[in-house]
């Protein structure tokens, strides 16, 4: 009865100090990798996304004949772009959490020790090889985009709509540079096909407002983000 109660030995063999070294060196590389892999694809997204605003307001701004519908049509792509984005960065914030995990607790206390810090971070770290999970939501993780890029390239756009509606050699050929007079000119200029101007200025103001309720009023980040001033 005793011996069906003892803990059951480790399966395998126990490592070497020496040994676990060089497990933990070539871990924290192919993490490091993993980790670049997913930076690099949200890097690309980002720059899709610039790539289409700068195209999208060289057609709009060009020439009059380009509606105003193109600018609507560039906030769609930018905030689909931002949401495959943000999915991306669920997974790189899965491997760059490990990579932190030894800069933080292994690295660092090589280079400068501390007494019983945080030594169960090995546990944390087989626990999430076993059962990986995302450690943020995917709202968490479209703030944080949307403040460090995305913000900046739709409110380019929406002032390039509002530029495009407010001067009205922007939208008919032949007329002299100025600005309209009163903003109900602006509203009657933001009218697609038979959608009235008045509901897509509503609908445009709704989406910027979501965007920045997103953006600024989420919960304050915490866990790794809480420490330090460097971020992604």
């Amino acid at each position: 009865m005793a011996e069906a109660l003892a803990a059951p030995d480790p399966i395998g063999r126990t490592l070497s100090p020496g040994e676990l070294v060089t497990t933990m060196s070539h871990f924290h590389r192919a993490e490091i990798l993993r980790m670049t892999g997913w930076r690099d694809r949200l890097d690309r997204t980002s720059n899709w996304a610039i790539t289409v605003v700068a195209a999208m307001l060289s057609v709009s701004l060009s020439t009059a004949s380009a509606h105003h519908g193109v600018l609507l049509f560039a906030m769609l792509l930018v905030l689909l772009l931002l949401w495959i984005e943000a999915r991306r960065y669920r997974f790189f914030d899965v491997y760059r959490a490990r990579v932190r995990q030894f800069e933080r607790h292994y690295f660092a206390q090589i280079f400068s020790p501390q007494p019983d810090f945080a030594s169960d971070w090995l546990l944390v770290v087989g626990e999430s090889l076993r059962t990986p999970k995302f450690l943020i939501s995917q709202r968490a993780a479209l703030a944080r985009r949307l403040r460090r890029n995305y913000i900046h390239m739709l409110l380019i756009l929406l002032l390039a709509w509002i530029l495009k509606l407010s001067t009205p050699s922007l939208l008919t050929e032949g007329v002299r540079i100025d600005f309209v007079s009163s903003v109900r000119e602006v509203v009657a200029g933001a009218a697609l096909g038979p959608i009235p101007g008045v509901v897509i200025v509503v609908l445009v103001a709704a989406f910027y407002a979501g965007l920045l309720v997103t953006a600024f009023l989420t919960a304050s980040d915490d866990g790794e983000l809480s420490f330090g001033d460097v971020h992604v």
